[in-house]
């Protein structure tokens, strides 16, 4: 049975490996030859500018931090001001070969009367995109930290107070309810991590043109980058489906509780798959929890019968354990 499982996790591996080796063939954006467009040059130099600094001409931003100086060139040192909340639009771009901080300058204006230069690295430090995913992500970014903090908190006082009562805790995989969605919820949270960190660590200019060009259609997307959306889509169905099994055999309370401990399990595969990314660690990782959770799905006893009256799974006819319901 041991050499089984070790064959079965080998394999699981080697296609593991096969398959980001397909994925890190084709993820990034093509390049596309503009040479014989019948477009006009500052036209083509907006598209090539898209295409190396991921936003171009016309592109809008919000301003997020208290204020955005937007210097009056040509002449220096006169200085308009647009504040955090305002809204700005790409107008124009600049070189200026002189500057040692920044070459690229870039004209943005928030109305008729507000308008100015500033250095590209400044402006981006300043400004997110307006589109609402980019600004999920920005927001997901810039603040995840302190909310992984505050549910492991929780979960962890809960854990505590839960063994001083000396009661049983629900936990996945080792103390899990009978369903193999939340264990699965785990493992496409991994999933997508190991893809969100492999495009962080190994891609990062295609995760930038994402960024500043988002979409939720997969199939728009270049392969490794599709994939990391479509898993994203996949965990929400799958979250559908573990609060469908999870309140049809838990007490409400039992269930809240549940979902604490999941919530604080995903989060901590969350980080752990993205930190072990650049290391290569998170491919092994990931393929000993696919291991761990088809190994679960095996030893999971079968279900031949639901509940008439709450659709509780039964593994036999007779008193239904959620409702009491006579099941014959």
């Amino acid at each position: 049975m041991k050499r089984k499982g070790f064959v079965a996790f080998t394999r699981v591996v080697i296609l593991a490996l096969i398959v980001l080796t397909t994925l890190f063939s084709s993820c990034h954006y093509p390049e596309i030859d503009r040479s014989e467009w019948d477009i006009s040059q500052k036209t083509k130099d907006s598209l090539s500018h898209l295409q190396k600094h991921h936003y171009t001409l016309n592109a809008n931003f919000k301003v997020i931090v208290d204020s955005l100086p937007l210097e009056q060139l040509p002449v220096k040192d006169i200085y308009r001001q647009v504040y955090k909340g305002d809204r700005v639009v790409v107008a124009e771009f600049m070189t200026q070969p002189t500057d040692s901080i920044d070459s690229l300058w870039v004209k943005v204006a928030r109305d008729q009367n507000t308008q100015g230069w500033v250095r590209e690295s400044e402006l981006l430090n300043s400004v997110m995109p307006t589109d609402s995913i980019s600004q999920f992500i920005h927001l997901f970014s810039s603040s995840h930290t302190l909310y992984f903090l505050v549910v492991f908190i929780a979960f962890s006082i809960y854990i505590f107070v839960r063994a001083l009562l000396r009661k049983q805790v629900r936990l996945v995989y080792f103390n899990d309810i009978d369903s193999a969605f939340p264990m699965l919820l785990c493992v496409m949270v991994a999933i997508s991590a190991t893809l969100y960190g492999t495009l962080q660590s190994f891609v990062p200019d295609t995760w930038e043109h994402f960024y500043y060009n988002p979409s939720i259609n997969p199939f728009r997307l270049p392969l490794l980058l599709g994939i990391f959306v479509a898993s994203i889509w996949i965990g929400i169905i799958i979250s559908v489906a573990v609060l469908d099994d999870l309140f049809r055999q838990l007490n409400f309370l039992t269930a809240i509780f549940y979902l604490l401990g999941l919530l604080t399990g995903c989060i901590l595969c969350y980080f752990l798959f993205i930190f072990t990314t650049s290391f290569y660690v998170s491919y092994l990782l990931l393929a000993i929890l696919i291991y761990l959770f088809i190994r679960r799905v095996k030893v999971t006893p079968g279900y031949k019968f639901r509940c008439g009256d709450c659709g509780t799974k039964l593994k036999e006819k007779g008193i239904c354990p959620h409702c009491g319901a006579i099941n014959t």
